[in-house]
């Protein structure tokens, strides 16, 4: 996949709707991509981050991580994060720190990404504090997508500054932004799966529509691809027809 791209791409996000680091060889993938000076990101619930491991990561090159903290108390944690232990983000995270200042590294970009819903919006402040006394670079507050948003949803928060969706006066919730048919993304990135398949986005996240395959042809010919072409046509004649569109943060607000 790789070396079909390389000439085109500057930044890759190494994660799709799953865990990187359950990968034994993860971070092989980031040091090829180093090698053709691809900028390098993923995310991670830093579970399977220890001492050893945290080392890896830095040496591997890695440009950004993103560390997902979403509840400071072992109770909201594990009420978005099921079966999850903070304790254990916790540690990955000063693992982390510790390898940077060990190694004398400024990479990875370490960001603390906290998903503001319903039981843990109360903690939007103190993240930043506990970013601040552990060493993060940067702390986010990201909003939430929700499926079964209009008549409300238990991880809606009760402060509008932290959702995608707004109240009408009905009672029932809509996008914040107007959708419109226009997307920056079909002519800038695309989603590679893991077993090659090709398709528009991250919000296609089963992949609904596959635009190819790179076990059957080429990338930059499967881009050019009638299919691809009809796809974004779509989007720019009914974008609002395309299921994964309907609930899409095309054009809205994502940090809070």
């Amino acid at each position: 996949m790789l070396s079909q791209v390389s000439r085109s791409v500057f930044y890759i996000n190494y994660y799709f709707q799953g865990e990187p680091f359950l990968h034994p060889e993860f971070l092989a993938l980031i040091k090829s991509a180093k090698k053709h000076k691809i900028y390098t990101a993923t995310s991670t619930n830093a579970h399977f981050i220890d001492e050893k491991k945290s080392k890896e990561i830095v040496e591997s090159g890695l440009d950004r991580l993103i560390i997902s903290i979403d509840g400071l108390t072992q109770a909201t944690y594990e009420n978005y994060r099921v079966h999850g232990k903070l304790e254990k983000v916790i540690e990955g995270t000063k693992h982390l720190i510790q390898a940077k200042k060990e190694l004398n590294s400024k990479t990875p970009h370490l960001i603390f990404q906290f998903l503001a819903v319903k039981p843990n919006e109360h903690e939007v402040d103190q993240v930043f504090d506990l970013g601040k006394e552990l060493g993060i670079d940067e702390v986010r507050i990201k909003t939430a997508q929700l499926y079964d948003y209009k008549n409300g949803n238990p991880l809606m928060p009760d402060n509008e500054k932290y959702a995608r969706y707004k109240k009408k006066a009905d009672g029932t919730y809509v996008l914040k932004q107007e959708t419109g048919n226009h997307c920056w993304r079909m002519w800038s990135s695309s989603v590679l799966t893991w077993d090659g398949k090709v398709v528009p986005c991250c919000f296609d996240k089963d992949a609904q529509h596959v635009l190819g395959s790179l076990e059957s042809g080429e990338f930059s010919t499967i881009w050019k691809s009638k299919e691809y072409k009809s796809f974004r046509q779509a989007i720019l004649t009914g974008r609002d027809q395309i299921e994964i569109c309907q609930n899409c943060s095309e054009g809205a607000k994502v940090w809070a």
